[in-house]
């Protein structure tokens, strides 16, 4: 089993407060988790995609006080939002028992539907914890491990599969599911079909300005329509929105966010991509990898990190822009797939506009050097490691 970084967060959420969700995707390893926590203290796991354990909370109050004492896991809270107001009684009754933290484990598969539910009730009583699919530190490893994560996604099955071929199949199945049911359960009825071809259209133009009234003349649908269907992607933690950072340096900037299809291996599987050489021989390449080089530094950042872009209509451009608390300032980020790293002038004109505290080039080899300008090459690894270790400080 690998070990998740995220457990150590779930677990001092849980000695701070009475409620803990941990939101993500589905099969990205919550239910895992939960249960490996549960295997530490007395626990009780109720999946509420089974209909025998549905039936145990008929009359959940009188269910849940019988097990004040242990931690009860709600798998797939959002087959029943009418617990959320129960949750809350039995939190503030036993609040005034003394009994304040570590009473609940909530999972949840989007992030926006348990956000809206959650925060009717249990506005002070519960705190969130994102996880997202595998990324290289977990994983470990040398080079090859580092590129089968690129070409087979984080989520753990489609990584962890025992060939290229089968982790393919997995990752389609895992498209098929949240076109044809999941979606459905989270936002309005849009025909799957007209899904996967936006989703598809979306990882063939991974890591550009997003151009709705484009990718609506495609589907013979209004700009609003598609800005919508994007938004419950993002909602579903499958798309990410990069937005632009606004400095004040007297130049125009573009002003539209760019969108990522958030794991690489997705991006692979809505384009037919089974194994290395194809997507080597692809023109998505270099884009895949800057959305793995993105995915990959956020999901090791420290809380509160601030993540965008910068670019100028001139050409000035930095690929990821990263705002980190405390005093390590700003970092500016350019990605490139060579074993080298030569940025462009364009980015070092972005340099000077918001002078950050430091710059880097992330090459797809190991070796770290000096480039030029205080700008530093450096492999995508011990940038993470880099990244990470500010969580510490």
């Amino acid at each position: 089993m690998i070990q998740r970084a995220v457990i150590n967060s779930i677990n001092a959420a849980l000695g701070r407060q009475a409620a803990v969700a941990i939101i993500g995707p589905r099969q990205v390893g919550k239910t895992t988790l939960a249960l490996q926590l549960a295997e530490a203290r007395p626990a009780i796991y109720l999946d509420l995609e089974s209909r025998p354990d549905r039936d145990r909370l008929r009359e959940p109050e009188l269910f849940l006080a019988r097990h004040e004492d242990k931690l009860v896991i709600l798998d797939e809270i959002h087959r029943a939002p009418e617990l959320f107001q129960v949750l809350r009684g039995l939190i503030d009754q036993g609040r005034r028992r003394g009994k304040r933290t570590g009473r609940f484990l909530i999972l949840g598969s989007a992030s926006v539907e348990l956000l809206r539910q959650s925060g009717e009730s249990l506005a002070g009583r519960i705190e969130y914890i994102d996880i997202h699919p595998l990324h290289l530190l977990e994983a470990g490893g040398d080079e090859a491990i580092q590129e089968r994560l690129w070409l087979r996604g984080g989520f753990p099955d489609s990584f962890l599969a025992a060939s290229d071929q089968d982790s393919y199949r997995l990752r389609q199945s895992f498209i098929r599911t949240y076109l044809e049911r999941d979606v459905a359960q989270f936002g309005p009825r849009i025909p799957a079909e007209t899904l996967e071809r936006l989703w598809t259209m979306l990882a063939h133009n991974q890591g550009t300005l997003l151009n709705a009234a484009r990718l609506a003349s495609g589907l013979s649908l209004s700009a609003p329509t598609v800005t919508s269907y994007i938004g419950l992607l993002v909602d579903l933690l499958l798309v990410r929105r990069l937005l632009p950072v606004h400095a004040n340096v007297g130049k125009r900037l573009v002003k539209s966010p760019k969108t990522y299809v958030r794991d690489s291996g997705l991006v692979h599987a809505l384009l037919g991509l089974e194994g290395m050489n194809e997507l080597l021989g692809h023109p998505v390449v270099g884009a895949s990898w800057e959305g793995f080089v993105v995915e990959t530094l956020l999901n090791v950042a420290p809380a509160r990190t601030g993540p965008g872009f910068y670019r100028t209509a001139a050409g000035a451009e930095i690929d990821l822009v990263l705002t980190l608390p405390g005093k390590a300032g700003t970092w500016a980020i350019e990605i490139k797939r060579g074993l080298t790293a030569k940025p462009e002038r364009g980015f070092y004109n972005a340099l000077d506009d918001i002078q950050p505290a430091r710059a880097f080039v992330v090459h797809a080899g190991q070796h770290r050097y000096p480039v030029t300008g205080g700008v530093e090459a450096i492999g995508l690894r011990e940038l993470a490691q880099e990244v990470a270790a500010l969580n510490a400080d």
